[in-house]
C-alpha cells in the first residue's frame, strides 16, 4: 500500500515538474519575439525614410531651376521670397506670426492658407509639427519658404486624424510675417537711473504684431 502511495506521489511530482518546465520554456520566446519585432520595426522605418527621401530627391532632380537646400534635420527647403536685408531669426521664447499652406508631396493642397488662417507660435514652447518647429527658426521676417518634410518629421504614423494620412510626406509653404520677444518673458525688475531712483516707464503705443 505504501509502495502504491509512493508511486502516485512520484508520478504527480513528475507531472508537475514537467508541466512547470514546459511553462517556463514556453515563456522564453516572448522576449525573443519582442526583440525580433523591434528589429523588424526599425528596419521598416529605415526603409520608409529611404523611400520618402528618394521621392523628394526625384522632385528636386525634376526641378533643376529651383535651388533646394538640404538641412541637417533631414528635410529640404527652397525660397519663394528671400530677405537678405535682415539677419535676425526667431529664437526660443519669441512669438512668431506666420501664414501656412500644406500640400501633399505632389503639390496637391491639403490645407489652404485661407483655411488655416493666421498662425501664432511661441517658439520652442508649443507642440507643433517637428519640421515646422525647426524650419521657422531658419527664417527671416517677410520671407516665404517651402519645406519638403518626410513623414517622420511631419505627422508620422498617426497623421493629423483628419486630412493628413499615415506616413505622409508634406510640402509646407510658410510666410513669416513677423516675430517679437514674448512680453511675458521681460525682466520683472524696473531699471534705475544713475541717481538711484526708479525710472518712470515710458508710455509706448502697442504695435500690432500681426502686421510686419
Amino acid at each position: 500500500m505504501s509502495y502504491l502511495k509512493l508511486s502516485v506521489c512520484t508520478l504527480l511530482f513528475t507531472v508537475l515538474f514537467i508541466s512547470c518546465k514546459q511553462h517556463e520554456e514556453a515563456r522564453r520566446p516572448v522576449s525573443q519575439a519582442s526583440g525580433t519585432f523591434m528589429k523588424k520595426s526599425a528596419d521598416r522605418n529605415k526603409k520608409l525614410v529611404a523611400s520618402e527621401e528618394d521621392v523628394i530627391k526625384k522632385i528636386i532632380k525634376n526641378n533643376p531651376k529651383v535651388k533646394y537646400y538640404a538641412t541637417r534635420k533631414g528635410y529640404w527647403l527652397y525660397y519663394d521670397e528671400k530677405n537678405t536685408a535682415d539677419i535676425q531669426t526667431p529664437k526660443k521664447g519669441d512669438i512668431a506670426y506666420f501664414n501656412l499652406e500644406i500640400k501633399d508631396i505632389n503639390g496637391k493642397i491639403i490645407y489652404s492658407e485661407a483655411e488655416l488662417g493666421p498662425q501664432t507660435y511661441y517658439v520652442d514652447k508649443q507642440d507643433i509639427m517637428m519640421g515646422l518647429r525647426d524650419g521657422i527658426k531658419l527664417m527671416h521676417k517677410n520671407e516665404t519658404v517651402t519645406f519638403l518634410f518626410p513623414s517622420h518629421i511631419a505627422y508620422g504614423y498617426h497623421g493629423d486624424n483628419n486630412k493628413i494620412g499615415t506616413n505622409q510626406p508634406l510640402m509646407c509653404t510658410v510666410t513669416l510675417r513677423n516675430f517679437v520677444p514674448d512680453p511675458a518673458a521681460a525682466p520683472a525688475n524696473t531699471p534705475k537711473n544713475p541717481t538711484g531712483t526708479a525710472s518712470k516707464p515710458v508710455n509706448e503705443t502697442k504695435k500690432d504684431t500681426l502686421t510686419p
